[in-house]
């Protein structure tokens, strides 16, 4: 039987504004999905203040998201996105074993009179230019040393996540959220973001369908501290289509294939995609943010925050 671990994921979001809002409409995408590796057990949203629920439903990439409406004046706005997730390992397909890159390119390419694969049309989507990622031939370049001809799909996938978090270097001060992945590329720093927007650029200049999946991962406290409660954050990756193996994940920032310790909320094109909190506003003038995520084991939630999850069957 394959492992299972069980997690308390708790997302903070808290806006700060100059003046009053009198209209906010926001799109919540923290709820984390179901896929055939996770399981959401048990999820809640609290809102401050209190909103008006205009819906609950799926995105067209099939994310949960929860669309709400604060009418009423504001000078700040406080969410909290708490989940308990269960995660089971996955067994990835041995890398050799997968189809040649340019097979799988060749399936994915348009050809006039040919019907594709439902499960090709689907991935094909995942081919093109977005607001945040770019097919460039420079990149297509770079990338081609990991994938010569012939080779199977997971083995130029390693590769080319393997380079990226050796060649480039995590810096949280060298980028912000809208840095343009050619700049990121050439920099050669980043966040775990801009690693993923760039592999994406990377495997989709070579005709291949990738995603970028937003989520989370179990970081670990220094030997004989204590977890610190919203000292986590956010996490990126991507994942890419390999035919009748699927989608297989891989995790440039940390050079890793996830399994058990990634939490997946959802999956888009970019970032744009499944941005956590988006919305607009009616008011507020400049505004100052804070985000809190912590994320660790079920079994740990009471030691760390000091009183029993709401969301955690009580023992």
């Amino acid at each position: 039987m394959s492992e299972k671990r069980s997690y308390v994921v708790v997302h903070d979001t808290h806006y700060t504004y100059e003046h009053p809002v009198g209209l906010s409409r926001q799109i919540v995408h923290l709820t984390p999905r179901v896929t055939s590796w996770q399981e959401c057990r048990a999820h809640a949203l609290n809102v401050t203040p209190q909103p008006e629920i205009l819906a609950r439903s799926v995105d067209v990439f099939g994310n949960p998201l929860t669309s709400l409406c604060i009418e009423a004046d504001h000078d700040s706005l406080f969410v909290r996105a708490e989940s308990w997730v269960e995660v089971t390992a996955r067994d990835y397909p041995p890398d050799a074993k997968t189809a040649p890159w340019d097979e799988v390119r060749a399936r994915l390419a348009y050809q006039a009179g040919r019907k594709p694969h439902a499960a090709d049309l689907e991935a094909a989507r995942f081919l093109f230019e977005s607001t945040r990622v770019r097919n460039k031939r420079e990149l297509a370049a770079w990338t081609s040393a990991c994938f010569p001809p012939g080779r199977p799909v997971l083995e130029g996938v390693r590769a080319l996540m393997n380079r990226i978090h050796t060649e480039l270097k995590f810096d949280p001060t060298a980028t912000t959220v809208s840095t343009p992945v050619m700049e990121v590329f050439e920099r050669r720093r980043g966040v775990c973001q801009d690693f993923a927007h760039l592999m994406l650029s990377c495997l989709r200049s070579i005709g291949l369908a990738a995603r970028y999946v937003s989520g989370y991962l179990l970081t670990r406290p220094p030997p004989g501290r204590k977890r610190l409660v919203g000292a986590d954050a956010s996490h990126a990756w991507v994942s890419v289509y390999c035919l009748e193996h699927g989608w297989v994940d891989a995790d440039p920032t940390n050079g890793v294939f996830p399994s058990l310790e990634h939490v997946t909320l959802g999956w888009g094109r970019d970032y744009d995609d499944v941005i956590p909190l988006r919305g607009v506003l009616l008011g507020g003038g400049d505004h100052e943010l804070e985000i809190k995520v912590t994320v660790a084991p079920a079994s740990d939630y009471e030691a760390i925050f000091g009183e029993p999850s709401p969301l955690l069957p009580r023992s």
